[in-house]
């Protein structure tokens, strides 16, 4: 059956907004917010009323009728940890979104601007595999301290569309395959899909594994804790080295992936190694997801918007390959993977879950 959906992503300095039809996107734009204007709020959830405005007005400019929506799609944010699916927004979700119970992060937004356009309407909204699904083993979960517990906070929404998208093209079911899926984009997370289930990954959001374009990656421990006891940093610019100034901006003072890879290219010999060490820790990422698995690997895929660089690209998959076939989905495409998680509920095909 065809289904009209609102699809709305919040990021820091701006709002993405997808009109879906029948799983075809027949309106898309990106709202952008100057720093005047979001400075003027002090927390994420002071935005709402200003944020929904804006894509109400952008709607009514292009002539889309929000009575003709089926269903409202919202990012997802930082919730307790949930399992793999698609989520309706109900008031438990709301209180935590609003308290901000995991941090203040504009995706946040998402699912209470949902809420509030789907009730105006009579309609329903929902929330697809947001960042902190989790789906870990309980092994996966021990660091060494157990005050400091690893968790699951990562790129869940592309890591399960890729998988389930491999899976359907060739003829399998997701839930009968083991793949690893890298997502590379300003942070890089690796996970080790298990039959349908991702039973380990790094914590993206903090910048565990790989370094990135803005994430610092797994460094030094007994270091870190020197430094931070240095009395040079305080604790935001420690967390700031971390996430955000961490990586690429590190090393080359650039979070622009193609930057560094023309430099390399160019012959820039600090780009080129950079560069290449951040695939290398990639690479070995992968390898020990393929140890999470036994061995027993269909595919690797690699994803995200680095997934587009040729020679990135080429560098892991020369270190993996003896692994299992790699397969390329560059790019992220959130919007299609919100829309498409929201049909297979309403098509029946999957049912929707309610937060706890």
């Amino acid at each position: 059956m065809s289904y009209k959906l609102l699809i709305i992503n919040p990021g820091s300095t701006s709002t993405k907004i997808s009109v879906y039809n029948g799983g075809r996107e027949i309106f898309g734009e990106t709202l952008r917010h100057s720093a005047e204007e979001i400075g003027k709020f002090e927390h994420i959830f002071d935005q709402q009323n200003f944020r929904t405005e804006v894509i109400l007005k952008t709607l009514e400019n292009n002539k889309i009728d929000i009575q003709n929506l089926d269903a409202i799609v919202g990012r997802g944010g930082l919730l307790k940890p949930i399992l793999s699916g698609t989520y309706r927004v109900n008031e438990n979700m709301l209180k935590d979104l609003k308290e901000s119970i995991r941090g203040e992060h504009a995706s946040n937004l998402g699912a209470i601007i949902a809420n509030e356009i789907a009730n105006s309407i009579g309609k329903t909204a929902f929330i697809v595999d947001p960042v902190v699904v989790d789906e870990m083993d309980d092994i996966a979960r021990l660091s060494g301290i157990p005050e400091l517990p690893r968790k699951s906070i990562f790129h869940a929404l592309n890591q399960k569309a890729v998988a389930k998208k491999y899976a359907k093209e060739s003829g399998l079911n997701y839930e009968d395959i083991n793949v690893i899926v890298a997502h590379m984009g300003g942070g890089v997370s690796v996970g080790a899909h298990k039959r349908g289930r991702i039973i380990d990954v790094n914590n993206a959001l903090d910048g565990e594994g790989a370094f990135s374009p803005e994430r610092s990656g797994g460094v030094p421990a007994g270091d870190l804790a020197r430094m931070c006891f240095s009395g040079r940093y305080t604790l935001e610019e420690i967390l700031k080295k971390i996430t955000g100034k961490g990586g690429f901006v590190a090393y080359l003072n650039t979070n622009d992936a193609r930057i560094v890879e023309n430099a390399a290219l160019d012959g820039d010999e600090k780009a080129k190694l950079v560069h290449d060490a951040m695939g290398y820790q990639v690479a070995k990422d992968i390898g020990a997801a393929a140890v999470v698995l036994n061995g027993k690997v269909d595919a690797i895929i690699l994803t995200g918007g680095m997934a587009y660089g040729k020679p990135i690209v080429n560098f892991i998959s020369e270190k993996v390959r003896f692994i299992a076939p790699i397969v390329i989905y560059p790019g992220e495409d959130e919007m299609l993977a919100l829309a498409e998680g929201v049909t297979r509920v309403l098509d029946g095909e999957e049912e929707a879950k309610d937060y706890k």
